[in-house]
């Protein structure tokens, strides 16, 4: 069957998401914009300038990512990381009675309020043309990003402490992700942190991170028209995150695994991924990245993948690298 051309940003994503021709793969790669991303107005000004840079298929909103704890005292600090992402410096829990001092949150102020203020202004903007997913992480990523390492020990020793943290915390980031969707976001690009065995077992993920991630993704039904979900780190528990009600996943696919053949038969929607954000886009030549796409490509059958990044490109990655991506995409 032949495929439409050109496609809209809307056509060529909802075609690949049913496995059908596109005129050309879709793509989409996000960035932080550290200090920036403190300002609502500065963040959206930098996310439409990517997008209209680069016109990818999906906007993939990039707020700070210590946003979620910021207005539980928090403190953070960008020190220079290779991806702009923020660092937590001072964890809001230190001992675990902390985790009884969580009250809910205002999300329309403070910093959650910004980044919806933020996403706002974007979809005004950008009217629907390309799907804009907000980025909400997971209860208990939250929760690692209030306590820091003091979460593992807490949530073996402590398990009805924690849960009673992480019914706040799941109620804040419900409000929010649908504050989101009034503000115009379609969907939710929705980060786990934890799921890994490095970090738990299979286990304890289900009971403390899974468990809520479905209460936000159920909130949600009805109300979103494409969810993204990315497994971040190695060992990630794939076939426990393979079940969510989202249409895409995101992992790091060229690092951690699997590759996306594989995946593709483990998980019945949209991949994203093919990309190596670091060895091949930050380091690599044209045609390294030229070769990587059309590997992917090669994986998949060049069917329900959207080509992007394993997580957030580094800040360094030169124009002509994304270019290059961008060139072999529609050369597919």
């Amino acid at each position: 069957m032949q495929a439409p051309s050109p496609m809209t940003h809307w056509q060529r994503i909802e075609a690949a998401l049913r496995g059908d021709p596109t005129d050309r793969p879709p793509v989409a790669l996000w960035r932080h914009f550290p200090e920036d991303d403190l300002d609502p107005a500065k963040l959206a000004a930098h996310t439409l300038a990517w997008q209209r840079q680069w016109d990818f298929d999906l906007v993939k909103f990039m707020p700070s990512g210590t946003y979620g704890v910021e207005d539980w005292d928090a403190g953070t600090a960008y020190r220079g990381s290779a991806n702009g992402a923020r660092e937590v410096v001072k964890p809001a829990v230190t001992r675990t009675e902390d985790w009884l001092k969580l009250t809910t949150l205002d999300v329309r102020q403070g910093s959650y309020g910004r980044q919806n203020q933020a996403l706002a202004a974007v979809a005004r903007e950008l009217k629907g043309e390309v799907p804009l997913l907000q980025t909400v992480f997971s209860p208990l990523t939250t929760a690692r990003k209030l306590a820091t390492e003091g979460l593992f020990a807490d949530l073996r020793r402590a398990p009805d402490v924690l849960e009673r943290a992480l019914r706040v915390i799941t109620d804040v980031t419900i409000r929010f992700a649908l504050d989101a969707i009034e503000a115009g976001a379609h969907g939710v690009f929705l980060a786990t942190q934890l799921a890994s065995y490095r970090l738990l077992s299979a286990e304890e993920y289900q009971r403390f991170g899974k468990a809520y991630d479905l209460e936000v993704l159920a909130a949600l039904r009805g109300k979103t028209r494409l969810n993204l979900l990315h497994a971040h780190g190695h060992d990630i528990m794939f076939d426990l995150l393979a079940d969510y009600p989202v249409q895409m996943l995101n992992w790091h696919d060229r690092t951690a695994g699997p590759a996306l053949a594989e995946a593709a038969a483990r998980f019945p929607g949209l991949l994203v991924g093919g990309l190596n954000e670091n060895a091949t886009l930050l380091n690599g030549t044209a045609t390294a990245i030229e070769a990587e796409v059309r590997e992917a490509l090669a994986q998949t059958g060049s069917r329900r993948l959207v080509l992007g990044p394993g997580c957030v490109v580094p800040i360094a990655v030169p124009p002509a690298s994304i270019a290059a991506v961008v060139r072999a995409a529609a050369a597919a």
